[in-house]
C-alpha cells in the first residue's frame, strides 16, 4: 500500500471515530464523561480524550463540570441546513407566539429525538424557554409524539426498540400505552399533547407540518402547567392556524 493510500485510510478512520464521538453525544444535553462516550462509541478512552480535545478546539463539543456535550458549531451547522424552512416558517411562528404570549418552537425529526431549529419565546415572566439546537426525546414531548403519530406502527416499533427513558413521573414508558396514545393522536388530526411528560411544570401541544420536504418538521407550543388546561382550546386553534399558514406557503413553491 502506498504512503498516500495509508494516509487516506488513516484520515478516514479519524473522521469515522470523530463522528462516533459526536453521535454518542446526540441528545445528551447534560453531558457525558469520557468513559461514557468511550463506551457508547466503542472506542478506547485515550482515543476519545484526544478526539474530544480536537473537537473542542473547533467548537464542536464543550467540556464542563457535568461532562462533554455538543458545542455551538454543531448548532450553527444544524441551523444552516434548515435555513429555507426556518425562513418560511419563522414569521408565522412569531405571530402565533405573540398572539398566545407563549413560546412556540419549530423542530425537525432526528431519530429518537426532535431537534429544535427555531423558537419565539413568550414575553411573560413565567414562561418556557429552551435552547435552539437542543434535542428532545421523541416519546416524551408534544412535537415528538406528533412526529411519531405521522409514522406507521412498524416504523415506531423499529425506532423505539429500546427502553423508553422516564423524564418525569408522567412520561409514558410503556410501549403498548404509547401506541394507544398515537392512535388517539392520529384520530384527532395529528395534534399531540405533553402533560408534564418531558419536564415537571411544563406542558405542550404539537403538530407535524406537511411541507413537501425530505425532512419531518413539527411546531409546538410550550406552556407552564398552571396555564395549560384553561388555555388549551385557544392554544389548539392558534397552533392549527399557524400550521395552515406555513403549509400554504409551501404549497405555493
Amino acid at each position: 500500500m502506498s504512503d498516500q493510500s495509508t494516509a487516506d485510510l488513516g484520515g478516514k478512520q479519524v473522521v469515522a471515530r470523530a463522528v462516533a464521538v459526536l453521535e454518542a453525544l446526540e441528545g445528551q444535553t447534560s453531558g457525558l464523561s469520557l468513559g461514557e462516550i468511550a463506551k457508547r462509541a466503542g472506542l478506547p478512552k485515550s482515543t476519545v480524550q484526544r478526539l474530544v480535545g480536537a473537537l473542542e478546539a473547533q467548537g464542536f463539543v464543550v467540556s464542563g463540570a457535568a461532562g462533554v456535550r455538543l458545542g455551538p458549531a454543531i448548532t450553527r451547522l444544524a441551523a444552516s441546513i434548515h435555513t429555507d424552512v426556518v425562513a418560511i416558517a419563522a414569521p408565522f411562528v412569531d405571530s402565533a407566539s405573540k398572539r398566545l404570549r407563549e413560546t412556540v418552537d419549530l423542530s425537525v425529526y432526528r431519530g429518537a429525538h426532535a431537534l429544535s431549529v427555531y423558537q419565539h419565546s413568550s414575553d411573560r415572566e413565567l414562561r418556557v424557554v429552551s435552547a435552539v439546537g437542543a434535542a428532545f426525546p421523541i416519546h416524551a414531548t408534544a412535537h415528538g409524539k406528533a412526529m411519531l403519530g405521522a409514522m406507521d406502527d412498524g416504523q415506531v416499533g423499529s425506532l423505539l426498540d429500546h427502553a423508553l427513558d422516564a423524564c418525569t413521573e408522567h412520561t409514558i414508558t410503556d410501549m403498548p400505552r404509547l401506541m394507544e396514545e398515537l392512535t388517539v393522536i392520529r384520530s384527532s388530526g395529528g395534534v399531540a399533547l405533553d402533560r408534564q411528560e418531558h419536564a415537571e411544570g411544563v406542558c405542550g401541544l404539537g403538530v407535524v407540518l406537511v411541507c413537501g420536504t425530505d425532512e419531518m418538521y413539527a411546531i409546538s407550543v410550550a406552556v407552564p402547567s398552571v396555564r395549560f388546561e384553561r388555555s388549551l382550546a385557544e392554544i389548539k386553534v392558534a397552533l392549527l392556524k399557524c400550521k395552515a399558514e406555513i403549509e400554504e406557503q409551501f404549497s405555493r413553491r
